[in-house]
């Protein structure tokens, strides 16, 4: 994620009054677009988890995204769109309500792609990657998979798909729900980004795993608002 350079952002917004930038909820045939988005969104986590190079890494995405159910599934995602019908950026959203079936789901989808022997050591690490970055409480919705395509960065499109997702209902943050999203401590361009968008660093409930890589520390943030 990267820093929005006002000037920059303020003609990007003038290019979407005169429709050059569009959102809508993702499609499956975006698979190809999507994939290497969602994978640069985390690279060193998917990296930790599948422990496979970048290229396995997105043909993975790219298969599981094309599924209907899943947190990898296209359904669970909106995009910004450019003038030239190109995917400019992805964000995900999972309600906590409707989570419970996503590590079966994951279990079953990498099992198909990469077979037991693989399959079995990669939701080892996964269950030290999730004591980190924990799935949605019932009450929550997380945001996840958040990537803007490399020649759109640091224009203002992510925040424009945020914005419109929020206000399209994408992440229902009202109600009493809380909106929550993870970043690197490392990552400290995300980190201020996200601080802008309205969100907030929450308190730390456990320690570190001891088995986890020190770069794949994480601070989780809640959705508090624009100030």
């Amino acid at each position: 994620m990267y820093a929005v350079e006002p000037v920059r952002a303020e003609a990007l917004y003038r290019d979407h009054e005169w429709g050059q930038l569009r959102f809508r909820p993702a499609r499956a045939e975006d698979a190809e677009a999507c994939a290497p988005l969602i994978f640069a969104s985390g690279v060193r986590e998917f990296g930790f988890f599948l422990g496979e190079p970048a290229d396995a890494c997105i043909e993975f995405l790219a298969f599981a995204f094309t599924s209907k159910f899943g947190r990898f599934s296209y359904r669970r995602h909106r995009v910004a769109v450019a003038g030239d019908d190109q995917v400019a950026a992805v964000l995900a959203a999972h309600d906590g309500r409707l989570t419970w079936l996503d590590d079966p789901h994951v279990a079953l989808t990498l099992l198909l792609f990469f077979g037991l022997r693989r399959t079995v050591r990669m939701l080892l690490r996964g269950l030290v990657l999730e004591s980190e970055l924990p799935s949605p409480k019932t009450s929550q919705t997380l945001i996840a998979h958040c990537a803007t395509r490399e020649t759109m960065r640091g224009t203002g499109v992510f925040s424009a798909l945020f914005t419109n997702a929020l206000h399209a209902g994408s992440m229902d943050g009202d109600g009493g729900r809380q909106m929550v999203l993870d970043v690197l401590v490392s990552n400290t361009r995300a980190y201020d980004l996200y601080r802008r968008l309205g969100f907030v660093e929450l308190p730390r409930r456990s320690q570190v795993s001891p088995r986890l890589p020190r770069e794949l520390e994480s601070v989780r943030m809640g959705f508090v608002g624009r100030r």
